[in-house]
């Protein structure tokens, strides 16, 4: 018989982690298009991307499961990395697919929803300024993860483009949610590179993705 008690508690922690994945049902097609998160022309069809359903701890410390849509190829590979993150009890805020693609009025407040798939083009440095590149994000494809926008911005010349994270542009003070060595580590462990290591003056710590990019 095996001796629960014996076992390390990341262990413990791993073994009570669910994912699943599944196509986009009807409502779901319904509340992408509403929300404009997809529209035709998109880089990616509908019948290619899955609502990824994985365990995650809260800023509560509690357990909850999140959900959010990814391109059909990433389902294994992000279940991996959230059931890494699950065993470093990392806290994600929110993840909900209400948060990211439901009615404006129902989403959260404090605008730190963590998710992937949005069909955009990638965002210009807040150096630069302005709204698009020109150039597809890879949120279009649902080959990236955005984890706590708000701990983890944008920056770029000293700049952010959410007051609320100013306090978060300072990396060398680790607070809650903000992303750790080990959560990069998870990412890179399945190919995924990380915002905040990009070269030059312009990072994006809550970016994950499968180029890089």
């Amino acid at each position: 018989m095996l001796d629960v008690l014996a076992l390390p508690a990341a262990v413990l922690a791993l073994a009570s982690f669910h994912s699943s994945a599944e196509p986009l049902s009807g409502a779901v097609r319904t509340e992408l298009r509403a929300s404009g998160s997809w529209h035709q022309g998109c880089p990616v069809a509908l019948s290619d991307l899955r609502v990824l359903t994985v365990s995650h701890w809260g800023f509560d410390g509690r357990a909850h499961t999140g959900r959010l849509i990814v391109n059909r190829t990433a389902t294994r590979p992000l279940a991996r990395v959230f059931g890494r993150l699950y065993g470093l009890h990392f806290p994600i805020h929110h993840l909900r697919l209400a948060d990211v693609y439901g009615p404006l009025r129902d989403r959260p407040r404090d605008g730190d929803p963590s998710g992937s798939f949005e069909c955009r083009q990638a965002v210009p440095s807040p150096c630069t300024g302005g709204t698009g590149t020109g150039t597809w994000s890879m949120h279009a494809y649902g080959l990236a993860v955005d984890l706590n926008p708000v701990e983890n911005p944008y920056v770029g010349c000293g700049q952010s483009r959410d007051p609320a994270a100013k306090r978060y542009r300072d990396r060398s003070r680790h607070r809650r949610g903000m992303v750790t060595r080990r959560v990069i580590g998870a990412f890179h462990a399945v190919g995924w590179g990380w915002g905040g290591a990009w070269a030059g003056n312009t990072k994006d710590y809550m970016h994950f993705s499968s180029t890089g990019h």
